[in-house]
């Protein structure tokens, strides 16, 4: 009875690997009860392989509304959507997709807008250069939206592929004198590897930096505590996913 109940629902979603943890489901789930939403359900698709997409697809066909993508899938999703919005076209990256009326699957990018948004308020005159620390989907986010407020940027990578990337060797006294934004795009330092950090060398730090780290769980990482003992001004990625998961969900009512 239950089963046949919830054939009338409509479905939301994450996409992802390894995603038990997961921010999104715990998010919506309590928005649809706030807004008292009986008939729509958030899921996590766990999947081990992005190819097991289109299984998703053809079991919720017709009731699935709208998905956001996360870790390692921000990349491959592109294969699987007929249509990519400007901003996540010029990103490369999708992190949230629309099922259109159509059924058209419509992807797009709401990391700039929770990125922009929680980041603006608190950058201050000398932060107009930064180190990014990681090269995957959500550096893609990161990278655009300092491109976009004209902050010079170098991505910090174990393996540099091009002018534009550095290594973790590369961060210098002098480099960090003048590059005072550091963001970890990398997963380094989230839950259960609470005590991991990036590599780099956090006594050359003063309270001229801000350390802005993607990870939410924990709340302060290892990274951010290094951060703190400098007195740098630090920021988690929570307010950037409550920010970009409203704007996913107002392009999933739009």
């Amino acid at each position: 009875m239950e089963d046949q109940e919830r054939l009338n629902n409509i479905f939301f979603g994450l996409i992802g690997k390894n995603i038990s943890y997961s921010f999104s489901k715990t998010y919506f789930s309590k928005k649809f009860k706030n807004l008292q939403l009986s008939n729509s359900e958030y899921l996590n698709f766990d999947l081990k392989r992005i190819e097991d997409f289109s299984a998703i697809i053809y079991k919720f066909k017709g009731s699935l509304r709208g998905l956001n993508v996360t870790i390692p899938y921000k990349l491959s999703i592109f294969n699987y959507v007929d249509h990519v919005d400007e901003t996540a076209k010029k990103v490369g990256a999708i992190n949230t997709i629309k099922f259109s009326n159509n059924g058209s699957l419509i992807g797009y990018n709401t990391d700039v807008f929770g990125f922009e948004n929680s980041l603006t308020p608190i950058l201050k005159k000398h932060h107009n250069k930064a180190l990014i620390l990681g090269t995957g989907g959500a550096s893609k986010a990161v990278s655009y939206v300092f491109e976009k407020l004209n902050i010079e940027y170098f991505k910090v990578s174990r393996n540099p592929k091009d002018a534009l990337q550095i290594s973790y060797e590369d961060i210098t006294n002098d480099l960090l004198n003048k590059y005072t934004i550091i963001v970890n795009c990398s997963p380094v330092g989230t839950f259960p590897n609470i005590n991991d950090k990036p590599n780099i060398p956090y006594h050359f730090l003063t309270d001229k930096h801000l350390l802005y780290d993607l990870i939410y769980n924990p709340t302060e990482t290892a990274f951010l505590k290094e951060g703190k003992k400098q007195l740098t001004q630090i920021k988690n990625g929570y307010e950037m996913l409550e920010l970009q998961a409203e704007e996913s969900w107002r392009i999933w009512n739009n």
